[in-house]
């Protein structure tokens, strides 16, 4: 059973500090160094050392693990240590597990990164290759011998199911990715920088698996992303403003498979996105309208839709015009459409500029900002404020 009442998670934790690598299509240097130049990056912006640090979150997915990382970074000892798993699904959860040792007492200064050479080496678009036998597994097997093999090919089938039950076109999906573009045009960061794209772009841009296209799909990408966080009293002694984390949630829907959830009663929502902004909203007691910037995780843009609609900014059908009129500013550094595909680690970081003023696309007045993870698999999501005190 989901849970039914506030968590009192809320308001106690932070995020202080953040830091990335460039991000690029060939580093040229490790994983493991990539994750600590990360980590070096985020104590540095928080105004803390390695030796701050008593507490590390990654991902299941990353090779890089958290005492390797503590030793390569130069820290000391540590009471509390954690790894969240469904791949981009983590993203946000991983800031939720800090937060929570923070809360508790566990730890007092919890980082999270993520680092890979998603494009360099191995690169998760290239589908299911070689699979250690696990029951999980057992899912994709009723879609592989289909030729369901790439992540592309698992989204295109809710997605085709979205389009039909709706009455609309690919040109949907385009509004997303000309909306990510634009804002990665404008930020040295992203790869689509100084590269906005048009509709007729996106129409013009090959199939990948219909109704899929090329600018439909996120980059792959090597680099690392890191994440500070420690107590909201503690945070306000530091340099930089915090972003206060207002909520945190996690979510698996019924009958919940990863990528593959064919098998539910309808395929046009995200019950997992669903369970997160239930829990959210009763957390933050905010509704949509609350809301000053959106950034929804976006490895595919059909997803990009869905959960604007799991949220409540707009009834089923109805986001592609809600971001063509662009009622709510999404993905502000370009996404993983645009800037960079970190599974999302890079959208909290957007988040946590917006709350400081810093962003290059910077949303005057943005004070409560919406971050979600990875769609089509158990998932996670934030609502980050400005402290109440500022």
């Amino acid at each position: 059973m989901s849970v039914r009442t506030r968590d009192s998670l809320g308001g106690r934790a932070a995020v202080v500090g953040i830091g990335a690598t460039e991000f690029s299509k060939d580093s040229g240097r490790s994983e493991l160094r990539l994750a600590v130049e990360a980590v070096r990056a985020a104590l540095d912006d928080a105004g803390l050392t390695p030796g701050d640090v008593d507490g590390l979150v990654t991902f299941t997915m990353d090779t890089s693990p958290e005492i390797t990382v503590a030793q390569a970074a130069g820290m000391g000892e540590l009471s509390f240590f954690s790894r969240i798993h469904y791949g981009g699904g983590a993203a946000c959860a991983t800031v939720q597990q800090a937060a929570l040792a923070v809360a508790s007492g566990v730890a007092e200064v919890v980082v999270c990164y993520r680092a890979f050479n998603e494009r360099s080496g191995r690169r998760f678009g290239s589908g299911v290759q070689r699979r250690v036998p696990s029951a999980e597994g057992a899912a994709l097997g009723w879609a592989l011998p289909f030729g369901l093999l790439t992540p592309a090919s698992w989204v295109a089938m809710a997605a085709q199911r979205y389009l039909h039950t709706y009455g609309l076109t690919s040109e949907a999906f385009g509004q997303v990715a000309v909306v990510d573009r634009k804002y990665a045009a404008t930020n040295p960061a992203a790869y689509f920088h100084g590269r906005p794209i048009s509709l007729a772009d996106h129409a013009a841009s090959r199939w990948i698996v219909e109704p899929l296209r090329l600018l439909d799909c996120c980059q792959e990408t090597d680099g690392g992303q890191a994440l500070v966080v420690t107590s909201v009293e503690r945070a306000r002694d530091l340099p930089r403003p915090p972003a206060v984390i207002v909520a945190a949630a996690q979510g698996a829907g019924r009958a919940q498979e990863q990528m593959t959830s064919f098998y539910r009663d309808d395929l046009t929502g995200l019950p997992e996105m669903s369970v997160v902004a239930r829990q959210l909203w009763r957390t933050s007691g905010l509704t949509p309208a609350g809301i000053d910037v959106g950034i929804l995780y976006d490895h595919f843009t059909p997803f990009v839709l869905t959960q604007l609609e799991e949220f409540g900014f707009c009834k089923p059908g109805e986001a592609a015009d809600f971001v063509a009129e662009e009622r709510l500013p999404l993905n502000t550094h370009g996404g993983q459409l645009g800037e960079a595909y970190l599974h999302g680690m890079n959208g909290v970081a957007e988040g946590v500029r917006q709350l400081r003023g810093s962003s290059v696309n910077q949303i005057p007045g943005a004070r409560r900002v919406l971050v979600t993870a990875g769609t089509g698999v158990p998932t996670s999501g934030l609502i980050l404020g400005s402290d109440d005190r500022d």
